[in-house]
């Protein structure tokens, strides 16, 4: 063990982050989505909710200031009466670490599909709020 790493991060998902470079995609997935054919790197989460998962990675992973949406959302699919407050959480959570990230943009579905196939990471967890996935695209580390 480490000293102030979040128990949560597994050494796979410490790993995965570390070897990212700017502009790579990172994709925290709900229990609902399926990975097959979505991403070479997969790191599973097992029993993990997104929103504690995403403040232990928001702690060491800059969000890309160079582009105008560094988070992107799944819409929620037209005529779905689900309604998706995880989203309110998750703006909290990135608020909290990167007050300067620009914005979060909602994708239509098959277009967040398409854009998660092509990113660096999968990340599956066990989330069961509806339309909780999210992705990151990485920034850079700028000393302060």
């Amino acid at each position: 063990m480490l000293k102030k790493i979040p128990s949560i991060l597994s050494p796979d998902l410490l790993k995965t982050l570390m070897e990212m470079g700017h502009g790579d995609e990172l994709v925290l997935a709900d229990g609902n989505f399926f990975v097959g054919g979505h991403a070479e790197r997969v790191v599973r989460a097992d029993g993990l909710g997104i929103p504690p998962l995403l403040d232990a990675i928001l702690q060491f992973f800059p969000l890309d200031p160079y582009v105008e949406n560094p988070v992107i959302l799944m819409q929620v699919t037209p005529g779905d009466p689900v309604e998706t407050p995880i989203w309110d959480e998750y703006r909290r959570i990135v608020e909290k670490h990167e007050p300067r990230h620009g914005g979060i943009e909602n994708v239509e579905r098959f277009a967040f599909y398409e854009r998660a196939r092509r990113a660096h990471t999968t990340v599956t967890t066990g989330e069961k709020a509806l339309y909780a996935n999210i992705i990151l695209k990485k920034g850079v580390v700028v000393e302060e």
